[in-house]
């Protein structure tokens, strides 16, 4: 009789019910847990942070203000044209030839002032300049006349590569003398392309995921055929683009010329352009378009400048460090496409 009553008190919410469930405590962290790997910046942020404690513990040096320094000098410029890759993988796209605009923008900047224009407009007017022209190229030949923009961004980078090789004759020259003073705002203080690389990161965030602009690039690169059916102007969303790519990469190849009080013809090209990618990819951006955010980017790069930084306070060879950018981007790309297929299955759902 007891057994019956006592079931007959209980309500029908509690019946059945594990009892760790009715305490709350494995529960919410249940919730918790499924609710961080709902996100999709999730598994490289683990990545990050297991790297950064596996070298904070076995590497005493780390842990310091000259190793913090390293790694955000490193990863800046790279987060910087990996706004503008973002946003051209996002709608479909590639470009190929941001690392040559980085190579080619301190030249034009230095142009300018040269001709007696303030440092600050010189700078104004080479990122639209850039961005304009070369971006604008790159659009118009990918969607007017249909060439592949990776076929058509490597054709423009090596006519990039070509004329700065000529106006500079190959030669090393130091940023002018006159626009020393702003360069504490662009490179020579030890933090700031760090700052203007996230504060850049977190305008194209919003602009990504809260603007028309934004949502439009989204949907050419998951349904460009519905996209055009909705009357999105597709062409007009992938040459901007392509211009935002360019202008980013002029400005992160000038921020590297004031940084290093060196205007360098072997600057930026296809090195600079790999690890800004492999970043980007590392950071959950889909390659076939659709997906990726500009916080994924950056914790994309973040992997990478604490994988460089400890990798060079170990003493371990820098050829190894392409084996292990290699296995960072396929291990990331596992897990991310896991983590996809969970969220596609329906499997990470918190359950009330």
């Amino acid at each position: 009789m007891s057994d019956v009553s006592d079931t007959a008190e209980r309500s029908p919410e509690t019946i059945g019910t594990a009892p760790e469930k009715r305490n709350g405590g494995p529960s919410i962290l249940r919730r918790a847990a499924i609710l961080f790997l709902k996100q999709r910046e999730a598994s490289i942020l683990l990545i990050a942070v297991v790297l950064f404690v596996y070298f904070t513990i076995s590497t005493h040096a780390f842990f310091s203000h000259g190793s913090f320094v390293n790694i955000a000098q490193y990863m800046a410029p790279y987060v910087i044209i990996g706004i503008g890759l973002v946003l051209l993988m996002v709608c479909g796209e590639i470009d190929l030839s941001v690392g040559f605009v980085w190579m080619l923008s301190p030249f034009v900047m230095r142009f300018f002032v040269d001709s007696g224009i303030p440092t600050l407009i010189a700078i104004v007017i080479t990122v639209l300049i850039l961005g304009i022209v070369i971006g604008g190229a790159n659009g118009i030949i990918t969607t007017v006349f249909g060439v592949p923009s990776l076929i058509t961004t490597l054709g423009t980078g090596y006519i990039i590569f070509g004329y700065a090789l000529t106006i500079s004759a190959a030669q090393q020259v130091n940023v002018p003398q006159v626009s020393l003073g702003l360069g504490h705002w662009f490179g020579f203080e030890a933090w700031s392309e760090f700052i203007w690389a996230t504060v850049l990161v977190v305008i194209f965030q919003v602009i990504l995921v809260r603007t028309r602009w934004g949502l439009y690039t989204i949907s050419v690169g998951g349904n460009l055929l519905g996209a055009r059916e909705a009357g999105i102007r597709v062409n007009r969303i992938k040459i901007g683009n392509f211009m935002l790519c360019s202008g980013l990469g002029a400005l992160a190849g000038i921020i590297e010329a004031f940084k290093n009080n060196i205007i360098d013809p072997s600057a930026g090209q296809l090195n600079v352009l790999l690890i800004a990618l492999a970043g980007v990819v590392i950071g959950g951006t889909a390659m076939a378009g659709g997906s990726g955010t500009m916080i994924g980017m950056w914790l994309g790069m973040l992997v990478l400048a604490i994988l460089n930084d400890g990798f060079n306070l170990r003493g371990i060879s820098s050829n190894k460090f392409e084996i292990i950018l290699g296995a960072a981007i396929l291990l990331a790309m596992i897990a991310n496409t896991y983590l996809n297929r969970l969220r596609s299955a329906g499997r990470l759902q918190a359950k009330s």
